[in-house]
């Protein structure tokens, strides 16, 4: 058996090797150290590097610039272990993608709204599954899925029944579709914040398909409610992408703020967008040019993160903690009481899925 930690050596080492190559692509920047590295990795080398991309949702663009590296160096070998990835990645994506389009053109053609929320924000990679968004009530959504791609609802966990979220298996389709209707949210406890999600949607083009999904803040606000909410942990994808946001100067902050501050995650949000913007300065040198009202309003810095379990993680105790009592508390001061009553259940959930966890090494059926 691995020692613990090595392998938590071996973690980090992997991805301050893929926050360099993909934070840093301009190779004047990057440490001659890592350049060399990667020119002499081998084989079980590169499959770990390959691994910790795919958990992170960035091959295509962590496989590129290593391939780049590797035909500037003339290593053809490396450059085609690199490729080969690629390859096998952009058939999944392909094929995601086209189950995609049918399902928003059934939605579309049966008049009912639906947004595509996560999965296309890492474009040109792609999520793990298929992230929906409707307003259309669940009987009409299991219905529609199960009449027009013979989908099998999977099993729901105690979790998804709060936070109103189905899970799709569709033949032919190997990455899960996932439908969240009306709410958003660990518990379901947003609901104004998620019925704006389609009116608020933009119609973009990606790979030749166009698709409708959500406005820039709303985005950063799902984003926040997944990072800093529910799992604790960033993927790379989530720094590369939130960056690439506020470098692009897409994002109204003032709108961004107004929005966060009627769902009573403001102070996530912009904890979000520092921590985003302290991981990237530690590789090219700059941050985020960040608002001073959003810098204000952070409750902590990127000085907490750690690597751990693949991921860039962020302490429960008391970093998470104060965001989720600051969250209810404002849910309290509004009188949002359905929504305080569901979010007060967290922290059960929270002990139910650990003490599962110890016991069986799993919390399915509870998150």
């Amino acid at each position: 058996m691995a020692n613990p930690s090595d392998v938590q050596a071996s973690q980090k080492e992997m991805m301050n090797t893929l926050s360099e190559l993909l934070l840093c692509d301009d190779v004047s920047l990057q440490r001659p150290a890592l350049v060399s590295a990667l020119r002499s990795a081998d084989r079980v080398q590169f499959d770990a590097l390959l691994v910790m991309a795919q958990r992170n949702h960035v091959v295509i663009r962590g496989m590129e610039l290593f391939r780049n590296l590797m035909l500037a160096a003339q290593n053809d070998e490396r450059a085609q272990w690199a490729q080969t990835a690629m390859v096998e990645e952009n058939a999944r994506i392909l094929n995601a993608t086209g189950f995609l389009r049918i399902i928003c053109d059934a939605f579309e053609e049966e008049k009912l709204d639906l947004t595509v929320i996560k999965s296309l924000d890492h474009w040109p990679d792609f999520g793990s599954d298929i992230d929906l968004y409707t307003n259309t009530p669940a009987q009409t959504v299991c219905s529609l899925m199960q009449r027009r791609f013979g989908a099998k609802i999977e099993p729901r966990s105690w979790g998804d029944r709060l936070a109103s979220k189905w899970n799709f298996e569709i033949p032919g389709l190997a990455d899960p579709v996932e439908v969240h209707t009306g709410r958003l949210g660990q518990t379901g406890e947003h609901l104004l914040l998620a019925a704006r999600i389609p009116e608020r949607a933009r119609f973009l083009e990606f790979g030749g398909q166009a698709f409708w999904v959500a406005s820039v803040s709303d985005r950063i606000m799902i984003s926040t409610l997944q990072r800093m909410y529910r799992h604790f942990y960033f993927r790379l994808c989530d720094i590369l992408d939130s960056a690439g946001l506020a470098d692009s100067g897409v994002i109204d902050y003032e709108d961004l703020r107004r929005s966060a501050q009627e769902a009573g995650i403001w102070d996530g949000v912009a904890t979000y967008m520092v921590l985003v913007s302290d991981y990237v300065q530690q590789y090219r040198g700059f941050g985020l040019e960040l608002p001073s009202f959003v810098r204000d309003m952070a409750r902590f810095g990127g000085s907490v993160m750690h690597v751990g379990g693949g991921f860039l993680r962020v302490p429960i105790m008391p970093q998470a903690v104060g965001l989720y009592r600051s969250q209810l508390n404002g849910l309290v001061q509004r009188r949002e009481l359905e929504s305080s009553a569901r979010l007060g259940l967290l922290p059960m959930l929270a002990t139910a899925a650990a003490i599962g966890y110890k016991i069986t090494g799993s919390d399915k059926g509870i998150w």
